[in-house]
């Protein structure tokens, strides 16, 4: 049977026509914009700045029209609640079970330097999940490491031979540490799909924060077997867990606009849809046959690996014929958002760099057109800040040349009447109301929608709390709005210029910002916006306060940064019932379970040693010794000069200490198994009561080093 040819074959047509409305949609607004934007500038668009400010001005309509229109579409879909494209429906009905045993599905969780407790917590509420649907049996777990931190790596083994020992999970779930980690996450995924993806027919693809119901989980798979031509089926995660404000806030916003404009998403797209990365299954042998990764060609921040490879692999498995679906209307996947702005600024600077890196894929011969305009779209998720800036600069630009410029009055050579400014308020008005509708009319749809399933709005803590939610969340989306607009045009005209982002781990707590680091970090952007408003107003004052809030959030930065990070101000709206989500108003069996798997105590150990000091365990603890020189796989002796460095590592670490190491000397010592298994057996053979303390053994008083 060709899978690329079962399914319903209808959706191809009536996507095309709706793709084709959606332009008409965008286009004709966008064209009359610009002439009334045109109209309104003292030469009515003739020069040269004028011109640009004209034409960025219409791409930003254009992109804000598209997402009003999804926004949209959703809102009558999910009105309607009868939609004949939805995958999730072969699944309704049906009880928990999969029929077919050769329907395995593996999970993997890749990880990278991540909380080990949050890694194991997650992954106990998702295995005992799915225990509880009897499906449990065609589902197989893999923790994929990528830890570049010796502590760590030798907590993630420990922690997953505990949870097999506490699950009775040996053979269920399994442990891997790549010996490097090339092309990231997707070349984590990848190495999986080379060593075992012949075994599964499925897989879910989580992120270390991703937490799913084990029915969900079912019905995914069950969604699968009825639709043969479908490659990957994404669901929309909820954000949950966070307490600090602007996390509090974005979940709040996930949960009240999300499921909108996922169904927008869906509406546009059909089988055309984006993989996000996480919370999603596919159809391994296609995958493993299509969707290899491209390397780049060059070095830079544009060459090289693809770090946005999930836009790629969902083009790619579209390309071969397989449908992309986003089962919008199916519950239960959740994730965590960033905790701080700094942490959300951190995150969109990897994005940012990968979806820029999608200019030298957009014309990839053979992709179709619904993806190549999903790369458009992610380059104009970010892009789409420059030219915001650049809107307001050039505006700001033309305010001043009307004050140092004097108006030309006669154009031409040969007229003998002059072409006098006039200002038309009410197409300005005009204007900028249409604006404010693409931007806040989805807001209302969003509420009205909530407000028909429940009159009262009682997982959302209350109508008035839910409308006093809404409001505040508008209020501070639009005050941290220019900041994130200066730090995404940073990011990309560093991104073009060659600078590389980082790839660290996500942080995954409500520590908050500290002064300090929003200081160091905001500082620029603060002085960018006082000296862009001194010049302004000393220019030109009467347009001041057209741009003067966007000149406040730019002098607020810092503050607004920590004080929207702090744990406290969410916890005080919470208790106050507003920016609630349902999921706290009516707690989910899993993230009730998360909750206390979070609070498990740790296991007994004889040794005087923190489950955190991974590298002195693997020396010290026979047991975690063991295990851990049990899983280093394809060891091979290096050059004589390699291993006599390592040699000299051991003998440092014996005369000064674990201490006294770098986290590359105990990465190499790690590494490697005979060195490990010398430093085990010599520090176990001292005689120094101080020296053995360093490793957490305490010797018998009677002995010499007392």
């Amino acid at each position: 049977m060709n899978e690329k040819t079962t399914g319903n074959p209808s959706w191809n047509r009536t996507a095309s026509w709706r793709r084709i409305l959606l332009i008409l949609l965008v286009l004709a607004p966008t064209v009359i914009a610009a002439r009334t934007m045109a109209a309104l500038l003292p030469s009515r668009g003739g020069t040269l700045l004028e011109a640009v400010l004209v034409v960025v001005f219409a791409v930003l309509f254009a992109w804000i029209s598209v997402g009003f229109w999804t926004a949209a579409m959703g809102f009558f879909l999910l009105l309607s609640k009868n939609n004949r494209f939805s995958v999730s429906r072969a699944a309704a009905g049906k009880n928990l079970s999969i029929d077919d045993p050769a329907a395995r599905t593996a999970v993997l969780i890749p990880i990278c330097n991540e909380d080990v407790k949050r890694v194991l917590a997650g992954l106990r509420t998702v295995y005992r999940s799915l225990w509880n649907t009897g499906s449990l049996e065609r589902f197989d777990f893999f923790l994929l490491s990528d830890t570049t931190d010796p502590d760590v790596w030798v907590e993630e083994e420990d922690g997953w031979r505990q949870f097999c020992r506490e699950e009775n999970a040996s053979g269920k779930v399994f442990y891997r540490k790549r010996s490097g980690n090339s092309r990231r996450k997707s070349g984590n995924v990848a190495d999986f799909c080379r060593r075992w993806g012949k075994n599964y027919r499925y897989m879910i693809v989580f992120d270390a924060d991703s937490i799913m119901s084990g029915a969900t989980m079912v019905r995914m798979v069950q969604s699968m077997e009825a639709r043969r031509d479908i490659g990957i089926l994404q669901t929309p995660p909820s954000g949950v867990n966070r307490e600090t404000l602007i996390a509090r806030v974005q979940q709040f916003a996930n949960h009240v606009y999300g499921p909108m404009f996922a169904a927008g998403l869906h509406f546009w797209q059909l089988g055309d849809a984006q993989y996000w990365g996480h919370n999603a299954i596919i159809r391994v042998e296609p995958f493993m046959k299509f969707c290899q990764m491209p390397r780049l060609p060059g070095r830079g921040p544009l060459g090289g690996d693809i770090l946005s490879h999930d836009f790629v692999e969902s083009a790619l498995m579209r390309r071969a014929g397989y449908g992309v679906w986003l089962a919008y209307d199916l519950e239960g996947s959740w994730e965590e958002t960033p905790p701080t702005l700094l942490d959300e600024l951190k995150r969109d600077r990897r994005w940012c760099q990968g979806n820029l890196q999608h200019m030298r894929l957009i014309f990839t011969r053979g992709l179709f057109p619904a993806h190549r305009a999903l790369f458009l779209n992610g380059i104009l998720s970010y892009g789409s800040a420059l030219l915001w800036l650049a809107f307001l600069l050039l505006s700001s630009a033309q305010a001043v040349a009307e004050v140092f410029f004097e108006p030309v009055y006669f154009p031409g050579t040969k007229t003998l009447f002059p072409q006098w400014p006039v200002w038309h308020p009410h197409w300005a008005l005009t204007l900028l109301a249409s604006t404010a509708v693409l931007l806040f009319l989805p807001k209302l749809f969003s509420l009205f929608l909530i407000l028909l399933k429940d009159p009262s709005a009682r997982l959302f803590g209350g109508r008035v709390n839910l409308v006093s939610g809404i409001l505040l969340e508008v209020g501070l989306s639009t005050l941290l709005a220019p900041v994130r607009m200066i730090f995404h045009s940073l990011f990309v005209i560093s991104t073009l210029m060659g600078k590389s982002a980082g790839w660290g781990s996500q942080s995954r707590d409500d520590r908050g910002t500290p002064w300090s680091d929003a200081l160091r970090i905001h500082w620029w952007g603060t002085l960018f916006g006082a000296v862009w408003g001194i010049l302004v107003y000393m220019a030109n004052p009467s347009f001041f306060p057209w741009i003067s809030p966007i000149i406040l959030s730019l002098l607020l930065s810092a503050p607004l940064s920590v004080f929207t990070s702090r744990a406290s101000l969410g916890q005080t709206f919470r208790n106050a019932g507003i920016f609630l989500i349902p999921e706290e108003v009516e707690l989910p069996p899993e993230l009730s379970s998360l909750g206390e798997n979070l609070q498990r105590p740790e296991p007994y150990t004889p040794f005087l040693l923190s489950r955190k000091q991974g590298f002195i365990r693997a020396v010290a603890d026979p047991l975690v010794h063991a295990l851990h020189t049990s899983l280093i796989l394809r060891y091979r002796t290096g050059a004589p000069g390699h291993e006599k460095a390592r040699s000299k590592i051991v003998e440092k670490a014996l005369a000064q200490g674990p201490d006294s190491l770098t986290a590359r000397e105990k990465m190499e010592i790690l590494k490697a198994p005979h060195h490990l298994a010398e430093l085990h057996q010599r520090v176990w053979e001292l005689d120094d009561r101080d020296a053995a303390a360093l490793w957490g053994l305490v010797l018998p008083s009677g002995d010499r080093g007392q």
